[in-house]
């Protein structure tokens, strides 16, 4: 079995949900008592969100390619970003490394392809929504990508920040993000990318009609299938 490196703490709340994904998936699909092995690199998120906000993504990839390569020197075997955001940064980060970075955004686009769908809505932070690393992912396989309203955007981007990251996952949160779903869906779009790691806390498969597309139990699957 290769070992799975984490860059973890984008919050510690979804990576907790990507240490138990893997150790469950490994388990089912190799039986007993069987688990993954893993090296977990853990940031403080408050210095990742103020760099993040301010803008400054040459500081947070100096910072992850520093992470990556002590993963990679520890004996990972592949690497994941656990969080979508981060994956801006995620070609300067493998440049600094020699084992693969499983990209959230490639593995997703993999999914939506196999579905045969060509049109999607993507959630998230305001710089997995608007900025072009996400989109440009899915474009490469013929897939539309819509996006909220600016003020749907705001609220969305303010609640992962302000509540999510903090461990809140309130009923009035969930509500408005189901009505933004709805919303969307009435777009013509053909599933909805839960585009932020804590998003899939908050929003079920049953809360939606739209079919949605868990990125943090997609990327869970591809590294489990990298490394058993």
């Amino acid at each position: 079995m290769k070992t799975i490196g984490i860059i973890g703490g984008l919050t510690w709340l979804s990576t907790a949900d990507y240490y138990r994904l893997i150790n469950q998936q490994i388990n089912e699909k190799l039986g007993g008592v069987e688990a993954g092995k893993i090296i977990l690199y853990s940031v403080n998120f408050s210095a990742i969100k103020v760099l993040t906000e301010n803008n400054q993504w040459d500081a947070i990839a100096d910072i992850m390619k520093d992470i990556a390569r002590k993963l990679e020197s520890a004996g990972a075997d592949c690497i994941l970003i656990g969080a979508n955001t981060m994956h801006k940064i995620a070609d300067e980060v493998q440049s600094a490394i020699h084992i693969p970075i499983i990209h959230i955004a490639e593995e997703t686009a993999k999914v939506i392809q196999a579905k045969g769908m060509k049109k999607v809505a993507l959630l998230g932070t305001k710089y997995t929504m608007q900025l072009d690393f996400y989109k440009k992912k899915l474009s490469a396989k013929g897939i539309e990508t819509v996006i909220p309203s600016e003020q749907d955007i705001a609220y969305i981007n303010n609640a992962i920040y302000t509540e999510m990251g903090k461990g809140l996952f309130l009923p009035e949160t969930k509500n408005r993000f189901i009505q933004i779903i709805n919303t969307l869906q009435q777009s013509g779009v053909e599933a909805v990318i839960l585009g932020c790691t804590e998003i899939p806390i908050l929003i079920k498969q049953e809360d939606v009609d739209l079919p949605v597309l868990d990125t943090t139990d997609i990327h869970v699957s591809a590294a489990v299938k990298f490394a058993t």
